[in-house]
């Protein structure tokens, strides 16, 4: 009986794996529909959406300079060895945010630390966001002592 049940589990497997590939076989050759005469415009089209859209980078650091005429915002990033500056232009899509309050460019000064997430677009840096980072929470960590878990409770 444990023979007839093992030569039947071995038969159906035998089957599924077959079934899979002729599947995987029909798949193959079915041919691709013909193109249609609207579709002639679509790949001028699809190039255009080809393009990809441009990549999202972040620099952190701190403010260098502000120009609110010019709307550009030049944040210094400080790495072991040196300094490296990037200015970033800023436009009426751009949110500048400090914690969940909305903020204007005016509102940046030299010297505070900032995180800009921004894209390149024609030649230009232009910021999507701009996080400006709060003192307050520096400050409160610093003066906050450090508790030392005592085991009773």
């Amino acid at each position: 009986m444990k023979k007839t049940i093992a030569i039947l589990v071995a038969a159906l497997f035998v089957f599924a794996l077959a079934s899979v590939s002729f599947a995987a076989d029909a798949k193959k050759a079915t041919p691709a529909p013909a193109p249609m005469v609207e579709k002639k415009e679509a790949p001028a089209a699809a190039t255009e959406m080809k393009k990809a859209p441009a990549k999202v980078k972040q620099v952190t650091g701190e403010v260098k300079a502000v120009d609110t005429k010019a709307m550009t915002l030049t944040v210094t990033k400080k790495m072991k060895t040196k300094a490296e500056d990037t200015m970033v232009t800023v436009n009426d899509k751009t949110k500048i945010m400090m914690g969940k309050d909305k903020k204007l460019l005016a509102d940046l000064k030299v010297g505070d630390k900032v995180t800009v997430k921004y894209s390149e677009a024609d030649g230009k840096m232009v910021a999507k966001s701009v996080a400006i980072k709060t003192e307050e929470k520096k400050a409160e960590a610093a003066t906050k002592p450090m508790e030392r878990p005592t085991g009773k409770k």
